[in-house]
């Protein structure tokens, strides 16, 4: 258990294996024992950090050392289905240029097929809870709107908690 963050929270249908790598794959499946259940609103977050953990292992990270994974709950548009998506950092030797993992994760999601982030963990290689820059926020707002919920230290919290007054395609004119 981590942090005492609560535990099953489901959603969905995707089943989650890890490669010979040690990295998680995400596999949609139709089974009767689904992740995530809509109607019910219950999130299996350990399994979305054990995501978020196994995409560090795909970090870029030769300047800083931190290698850091993002994973999210995608709700299909589709319906009632989800998927998991992953992302990593990128960096880079010109600093600013360097890529936060809920950026790699925003351009995984639109690149996968699209939906919405219902919620999402970020977490170092060592398991240890970080959570996303103002950026990296406002990137998680505009894919998963102010009830997307992000995995925090004093358990999971809505977005717009985290983000208050966010700016959105409501405020452009």
């Amino acid at each position: 258990m981590h942090s005492g963050l609560q535990s099953p929270t489901r959603v969905g249908s995707a089943m989650r294996a890890h490669t010979s790598s040690g990295v998680a794959s995400t596999t949609m499946l139709h089974s009767s024992t689904p992740t995530f259940c809509f109607d019910r609103g219950v999130i299996d977050w350990d399994g979305l950090r054990d995501h978020a953990i196994g995409a560090s292992a795909a970090a870029y990270a030769p300047y800083s050392g931190l290698h850091v994974g993002a994973a999210a709950l995608v709700k299909i548009d589709s319906g009632d289905q989800s998927r998991i998506v992953t992302g990593c950092n990128v960096e880079n030797a010109s600093y600013g240029l360097g890529l936060c993992a809920e950026c790699t994760l925003a351009g995984q999601l639109r690149l996968t097929g699209g939906g919405r982030f219902v919620a999402v963990a970020v977490r170092s290689a060592s398991g240890a809870l970080l959570m996303p820059c103002g950026r990296c926020r406002q990137v998680l707002y505009e894919l998963g709107g102010a009830e997307c919920l992000l995995d925090t230290p004093s358990g999971p919290r809505s977005l717009v908690e985290v983000l208050p007054d966010a700016f959105g395609p409501a405020d452009l004119p």
